[in-house]
Formats: structure tokens, C-alpha cells, sequence
């Protein structure tokens, strides 16, 4: 069995990744892009209770029942969309959703287990918290 094809066609590995990068984000980096008040949504697709334990700071959540009418989407924004791990497909789903809508779109590679994974802070509580109500953790 071949793992790694001989005559990879370089042109279709270039629009590949342009492709990967234009849709796709790492966790650092959206951190990052927090941080420096880009005109971003934060979007967790995990369940509420799982979203209430812990989730990206400022991260607003739509659970798979939400997506029909996605309460706090922006159109003139970019929406960046995760799930739980890298195996998850709910944040790919959500994006074709939420595309398919008119929204800008990108996925967080890795999910939120990535974001734990590089000690990223999180915050706990629901979306409808106030500021003060809101703990953050490292």
C-alpha cells in the first residue's frame, strides 16, 4: 500500500491549501485576532451545557437546533465556527449552514479540545451573562 503518492500535481496542492487557509483557522491565531479586537463572531456549535462549563472568550453559542435562525451571526463580519475536537464535524456543518445564509464563514481547526490543548483562556458561564458575571481561567 502507498502512503505517499509519487507524482503529487503541485498546481492541485496550491489551490488545496488556499482553499485550507482561506476557510480555516488555528486556535493561536483566532486568539490572536481576539486579542486584537478584529471584527470577528466567535461561534461555539457544542451543546449548552458543554458551553456553559467552559468556551472561547466571548464566543457565542448555537447549538445544531439554533442554526435555522443563528441569533448573533453578523453578516458584515467574519464568523468563526467550532465544535469539540478535530473529529467533530459539527462546526464543518454548521459553516455549510451558515454559508449557505449569506454569513462569512471560517472553521477553527482542532476544536475546542485544540484550544484547551495550547492553555488558551477560557470562560465559563452562558452567552447572556454580563461581563462581571463571566469567569475566566487559564
Amino acid at each position: 500500500m502507498q502512503i505517499i503518492p509519487k507524482n503529487q500535481d503541485p498546481a492541485r496542492a496550491r489551490a488545496f491549501f488556499e482553499q485550507k487557509v482561506a476557510f480555516t483557522t488555528g486556535p493561536v491565531e483566532l486568539s490572536h485576532a481576539i486579542e486584537g479586537h478584529e471584527n470577528i463572531v466567535v461561534v461555539d456549535v457544542r451543546a449548552a451545557e458543554d458551553y456553559a462549563k467552559a468556551h472561547v472568550p466571548g464566543a457565542i453559542n448555537l447549538p445544531k437546533g439554533s442554526w435555522d435562525n443563528p441569533e448573533g451571526l453578523q453578516k458584515d463580519a467574519m464568523n468563526i465556527v467550532y465544535c469539540y475536537t478535530q473529529q467533530c464535524h459539527l462546526a464543518a456543518n454548521a459553516c455549510v449552514k451558515f454559508a449557505g445564509q449569506g454569513y462569512q464563514v471560517m472553521e477553527m481547526d482542532g476544536g475546542f479540545e485544540a484550544w484547551q490543548e495550547n492553555d488558551l483562556d477560557t470562560e465559563k458561564g452562558n452567552n447572556r451573562a454580563s461581563a462581571g458575571q463571566r469567569a475566566f481561567s487559564r
